[in-house]
């Protein structure tokens, strides 16, 4: 089977600039694929390359897509190489099909503002239905987050609960500190990725310390590390970015041989990617978990 291609780069920008641990992201880019088929019928799919979390860069993407032509045929699914894992995802997921079945505000985790603002936020979504809240920490000095987290913890809405992420951004020391602080006042669901990956026997060692529980997230950017991860005995959340993971199908097929306790997490994903990660969530995500992607407030488009 042979595809007519053509590609279009996006750019949408943050309505105000994610702060992390990696730093400060301001505008999301990617890229939308098109593939037609002798029948006129249209597949779609995104490249939403995060080279901060392992996968390759948006120039990388491009060079790629520009090196195919305007034909392809389908066999380029299975050769794309592990190199470009948000190239494999983007060409693969096109060729999902079907709706996802609608979903409330309590599927998703809504991702907080960093800082004093997540404070006014939480009291302005407090009647959305939320019942799950991220808050990235790590970004400044560990006693002015604490203070503006006491408020938090004080504000969420009855039977809510929160995920704290550090994005590997915390020392040991400072791990420590915040699994104490989250063991102290509850509602924390948990921790994601307090420690760098190349850490990870630590992350096992802070877990037999506090009743807190910990996800992975970069140490789990890709499948391979995904598997190494599990072979070396975790057995807690995984916190997954399908779109940057590689071939969707690979993925399925590990996770359901290896039952893990998974939350499938957004990379601020147009629609298209977003639709398909759900769409391999919806067989795969944990139900008793949030789905991360309460993210979409933070564009001014809905694309």
């Amino acid at each position: 089977m042979r595809y007519q291609f053509q590609f279009s780069p996006y750019r949408r920008p943050f309505k105000v600039p994610l702060q992390t641990h990696h730093g400060i992201w301001s505008v999301r880019e990617g890229i939308i694929i098109q593939l037609r088929n002798s029948d006129n019928q249209l597949y779609l799919g995104e490249i939403a390359p995060l080279a901060d979390f392992g996968s390759e860069n948006l120039a990388q993407a491009l060079d790629f897509c520009q090196s195919l032509g305007s034909i392809v045929d389908l066999p380029i699914i299975t050769t794309i190489p592990d190199s470009l894992p948000a190239c494999q995802f983007g060409f693969e997921s096109a060729f999902f099909l079907g709706e996802i079945s609608p979903l409330s505000p309590q599927s998703y985790s809504y991702l907080l503002p960093t800082g004093k603002k997540a404070v006014e936020v939480i009291n302005q979504q407090r009647d959305r239905g939320y019942k799950t809240y991220k808050w990235k920490i790590g970004v400044q000095d560990f006693k002015i987050e604490s203070s503006v987290f006491k408020q938090l913890v004080s504000q969420l809405p009855e039977n809510a609960q929160l995920r704290l992420d550090a994005n590997g951004g915390l020392s040991f020391d400072e791990a420590k500190r915040w699994l104490s602080l989250a063991d102290e006042v509850g509602k924390i669901e948990f921790i994601e990725q307090p420690l760098p990956p190349e850490r990870f026997f630590d992350l096992f060692r802070l877990t037999e310390e506090f009743k807190t529980a910990i996800a992975l997230d970069e140490s789990v950017s890709s499948l391979p590390q995904l598997q190494q991860c599990y072979e070396q005995g975790w057995r807690g959340i995984y916190v997954i970015k399908a779109a940057i993971m590689g071939s969707p199908t690979k993925l399925q097929n590990w996770i359901q041989t290896h039952p893990i306790d998974v939350v499938f997490s957004s990379v601020f994903e147009t629609r298209i990617g977003r639709q398909a990660v759900l769409k391999l969530a919806q067989e795969l995500h944990n139900p008793n978990r949030a789905l991360g992607f309460g993210v979409e407030q933070w564009f001014e488009d809905s694309v």
